[in-house]
């Protein structure tokens, strides 16, 4: 599932993932991404954080507080590159965090990679390693 209020990046991703072989979804918004996503259980949720109605934060709270999507792996796609927002992406839930601009190509195997070790659950060590990178970054 792309969640994302720009058309041409859900277009982007969509073109991509479906070359590899994926079936995507998506969502143009946080209020139609939860909808579509309780709906239609995706492996998988690539979340933009500044859209309208409710930001990818809001979504991503409660996709994870909610049992039914709790389990969903979250990668933010967005333009906030700040250390801390990166912080606050894994320490919500996310699994990832991808900064726009992006290489498109390499999305399907960062997926694949996450749903890989996810499913072998290895979720929380993936995020912790995430953060220990991230922390390390702060501290330079």
């Amino acid at each position: 599932m792309i969640v994302d209020d720009e058309t041409p990046i859900r277009l982007l991703c969509r073109v991509n993932l479906e070359a590899e072989g994926m079936l995507v979804t998506e969502a143009p918004d946080g209020e139609r991404a939860i909808e579509k996503i309780l709906a239609e259980r995706p492996d998988v949720v690539l979340l933009d954080i500044m859209m309208p109605r409710l930001d990818g934060w809001q979504v991503a709270e409660r996709l994870l507080q909610d049992e039914r999507t709790s389990e969903i792996p979250i990668i933010f796609l967005t333009a906030r590159a700040e250390l801390r927002d990166r912080a606050r992406g894994l320490d919500i839930g996310g699994v990832d965090y991808v900064t726009k601009p992006f290489n498109p190509l390499e999305l399907a195997p960062l997926i694949e990679s996450i749903l890989d070790r996810v499913r072998r659950g290895e979720r929380d060590a993936l995020r912790s390693e995430k953060l220990a990178t991230l922390h390390a970054m702060m501290r330079d």
